[in-house]
């Protein structure tokens, strides 16, 4: 019976802290895996294009990551294509890697290539970024440490109607849930058009909405919610109805059913869950004020001040990002100054290979040194950055000297896990700036023998014997055809000596084991009986 092996690997999690650790994965059977070596990234779940069966380009989407950071590994759903089409998408949108969550509780599979038909797809032959299966636990596991970190949530703000006038016309008109949530009315008329209630109402569904698409893993939904209900379903040609809500969020593939319930029953006397924590989170909290000003926008717990004009508030939401953690539109040129552009902003760089450790971030630039193409530079970003660990030499051959004569190439970089720079044989010097050839002849270092001619060459020597010789270099020595007859009449004469000396041992042996055994077998019968050359004795003897 034959046996499948399914070849695993390590993936190690460093952030955040709920997901640390150390998982299994499966090597995918196509691309080409980063054996011997480390690739670190990003892990993105991709908003749209969840499985990755289309091409990113359609959905506008770019993964490639900017210089200077690290690679994005992107994270997609298995299931509805070939995991070889998944892996193609990823890698022309820029992606260094793919993980493929399995949607499945099962043990690690091998991902492999398409049978048939497909097999000879054209772009089989093109994927070269590594691809991995990781267990459903684990992909759920970080889309969810992933969406904890969605900056937006939308928030809808309600009154509520003192008790003793929860009966009059106003309240019951502007209100829901028996005065608890009010909205005033849209059009300051109580007596035509719509009512504060649709207002809370309509508020209310796009909360849903919201919660629903979240669930989902889909929180971009929502965006598209709220503007094709602007669109489709205006005031001012009465179409602002649950009846044409409904029909935008059928449209958009939200689980209608999970909406209607999370509104529950505006006319019922009691809480609705969700408007009464949008009422708490009006309260201020920390060193947030209390929400009275609308539209108001809170960006990680502060209020936002100022002019309610993109540009600003785009300027507010970059400036909540942690530094070198902000989004790309955030370094444009409208928002921000590139301050790597001057003077490379003061960091390390290699101008010869194109590498800074210069980083520009929103707040200013960051010194660091870079990964690039899977190998890490370390040092202070400020003086110095070197590539360490395997395939350094790959980068600007590790920050070693190089050079090539005649065809001959000679490196002080070595391309495994050691650091450092080290001339290569034949060479000296420190490794990183020169290395000088050294001369064998004039140091005496070989081709010694009488009859050698030495002659030095770049990072090695030629050494050559007299017409009729030749040069052995193991031994350093010239040999030529009368040494090599006389060295094989030597060897016969030195057989046979060793032959004749065998005999002469085996004779000798075999003469001084038989005496012994004569001597020994006259001893015994000596025991029992006289021998001719005895003495024959008579007489009596006795004790006393």
């Amino acid at each position: 019976m034959n046996t499948f092996l399914v070849e695993k690997n390590n993936l190690k999690v460093t952030s955040p802290e709920t997901i640390k650790g150390v998982y299994e994965c499966a090597i995918g059977n196509f691309g080409i895996p980063k054996y011997g070596g480390t690739l670190v990234g990003t892990v993105v779940h991709p908003t749209s294009n969840h499985k990755a069966c289309k091409s990113f380009s359609e959905f506008g989407v770019s993964f490639k990551s900017r210089p200077g950071r690290l690679p994005t590994f992107l994270l997609i759903d298995r299931g509805d294509c070939y995991f070889t089409l998944k892996a193609w998408n990823a890698q022309k949108a820029g992606a260094a890697a793919i993980l493929v969550a399995d949607n499945r509780v099962e043990p690690l599979i091998t991902m492999d290539t398409p049978e048939e038909d497909d097999a000879h797809a054209d772009y089989l032959e093109k994927i070269n970024i590594p691809s991995v299966l990781v267990s459903k636990s684990l992909g759920d596991s970080v889309k969810s440490a992933l969406s904890d970190g969605n900056m937006f949530t939308p928030h809808f703000i309600t009154w509520y109607c003192p008790e003793a006038f929860r009966v009059s016309k106003q309240c019951k008109s502007q209100c829901i849930n028996h005065g608890r949530y009010c909205a005033p009315d849209p059009e300051q008329d109580f007596t035509r058009g719509y009512d504060g209630k649709d207002v809370v109402v309509q508020n209310l569904r796009q909360a849903c909405v919201f919660r629903v698409a979240n669930e989902t893993g889909k929180p971009w939904v929502w965006w598209d919610y709220v503007t094709d209900f602007s669109v489709r379903c205006p005031m001012k040609d009465k179409m602002y109805t649950k009846e044409c809500a409904d029909e935008v969020i059928k449209s958009l593939g939200i689980d209608l059913e999970k909406v209607d319930k999370c509104i529950g029953d505006p006319e019922a006397d009691v809480e609705n869950p969700v408007l009464k924590a949008e009422q708490e989170s009006q309260i201020g909290k920390d060193s947030r004020g209390d929400v009275t000003i609308l539209p108001t926008l809170v960006v990680n717990n502060r209020q936002y001040r100022g002019k309610l004009e993109k540009g600003a508030v785009l300027k507010a939401l970059c400036a909540g990002f942690q530094e070198a953690t902000e989004p790309a539109i955030c370094l444009t040129e409208d928002q921000n100054t590139n301050e790597c552009l001057e003077n490379n902003g003061g960091c390390w760089q290699d101008k010869a290979a194109n590498i800074t450790a210069c980083l520009d971030t929103f707040r200013g630039r960051l010194c660091e040194c870079p990964t690039v193409q899977g190998v890490k530079f370390v040092g202070d970003g400020y003086t110095h950055c070197k590539a360490s660990g395997a395939l350094r030499c790959g980068i600007n051959n590790g920050g070693c000297w190089r050079d090539t004569r005649g065809g001959y190439t000679y490196s002080a970089c070595l391309d495994d896990h050691s650091s450092g720079c080290k001339c290569p044989p034949g060479f000296k010097g420190d490794g990183v700036n020169n290395c000088e050839d050294v001369d064998e002849c004039k140091e005496k270092l070989a081709c010694q023998c009488p009859e050698c001619k030495c002659k030095n060459t770049w990072g090695s020597y030629e050494c050559s014997c007299g017409k009729g010789w030749f040069y052995m270099r193991e031994h350093d020595a010239c040999i030529g055809k009368f040494g090599a007859k006389l060295s094989w009449s030597f060897l016969w004469i030195l057989v046979l000596a060793l032959a004749a000396a065998s005999l002469s041992v085996y004779a000798i042996y075999k003469y001084r084991i038989r005496s012994y055994m004569d001597s020994e077998i006259r001893t015994i019968m000596a025991q029992y009986m006289p021998l001719d050359s005895q003495p024959n004795t008579t007489g009596t003897h006795m004790d006393t």
